[in-house]
């Protein structure tokens, strides 16, 4: 225990410019004779403490002491950094911050100005645009069960607004677009699934162990890229210049052919799934859909069933 405070107080010298007795003395609750004595053990190890004493008094490190970082540059351990940060804001690890601390030691002090002004040109935010804590306590519970392979049982909402319960065995965790995802093996469905966390209720890490299957969380389906081409369906949509934002930020630039009066012509392969309607209708009148036909169908009489239902209500 002690050890592993010695080095927790070296690595926040390295990565502070001063800090007091004090407020050591509360973060690893211990007594103020058992810091003065830490810090002489930690001189004695050949890292230059130094004291200063006043208002302002406290310990730093001398500022051109630095662990050594072998063949990093001062470049990649800023983008080490970037991306803990990143991790750490979604997840709210601990040990992320543990580890935070390490790679901030590899820097000098002389060197963190440096580094603050590189922090603010590149921000990494992981967190889906509709975030809580109930999202981190699931993404807690879920990597516990992950790394101690045990099963996990809760409530599922799908595309089609179907409810049931779930027990899965989890594989792992994967942030894509606007939201978290499970991966793991259903065994309801006796196949390996994708479940949204924001449709996960009554989350429960079960007792009971798995054997963790030999299938590897980069093979996945549609949804990360590798689509399955016997799924997909070729639209050719017609959309006017007001959603030209939405539309650039969906679809690719190779997509999209840009039409003398300002609207754009998208040619594009999608999912011929239900959540592919939702999202056509996000554009309203804007956009009509050229092709295929049965789409188009489909789009018209959700449409219609709106109006229908707005003119029952007046």
């Amino acid at each position: 225990m002690k050890l592993d405070r010695l080095l927790a107080i070296t690595m926040l010298l390295l990565n502070r410019r001063r800090i007091s007795a004090k407020e050591l003395s509360e973060r690893f609750e211990v007594s103020l004779r058992t810091v003065y004595r830490d810090v002489e053990a930690i001189n004695q190890a050949g890292i230059p403490v130094v004291s200063y004493a006043g208002n302002s008094g406290g310990y730093e490190i001398m500022d051109q002491y630095r662990l050594d970082r072998q063949f990093l540059s001062l470049e990649e351990l800023q983008s080490i950094i970037v991306g803990l940060k990143g991790i750490r804001s979604s997840v709210g690890d601990q040990e992320i911050g543990g580890l935070l601390d390490k790679v901030g030691a590899l820097v000098a002090k002389s060197e963190q100005n440096t580094v603050a002004t590189m922090n603010n040109q590149l921000i990494i935010d992981m967190n889906p645009w509709r975030s809580g804590s109930a999202d981190k306590e699931k993404l807690s519970d879920l990597r516990t069960a992950i790394r101690e392979s045990q099963l996990v049982s809760f409530q599922y909402t799908t595309s089609q607004s179907e409810i049931s319960v779930r027990t899965a065995e989890p594989m792992g965790i994967v942030v894509k677009g606007f939201g978290w995802y499970l991966y793991g093996f259903c065994l309801l469905r006796q196949d390996f699934r994708v479940f949204r966390l924001s449709r996960m209720k009554e989350l429960k890490v079960l007792s009971r162990t798995f054997v963790r299957k030999e299938h590897q969380i980069e093979l996945l389906d549609y949804r990360w890229g590798k689509k399955d081409s016997s799924s997909l369906v070729k639209l050719v949509l017609h959309i006017q210049p007001n959603m030209r934002a939405q539309a650039e930020d969906y679809f690719q630039a190779e997509q999209i052919a840009e039409q003398p009066d300002g609207s754009l012509l998208v040619t594009a392969f999608q999912p011929d799934e239900p959540w592919l309607h939702g999202m056509l209708l996000s554009y309203g009148p804007s956009l009509r859909i050229l092709e295929p036909a049965h789409v188009a169908e489909a789009i018209k009489n959700k449409a219609q069933k709106i109006v229908d239902m707005y003119a029952i209500q007046t």
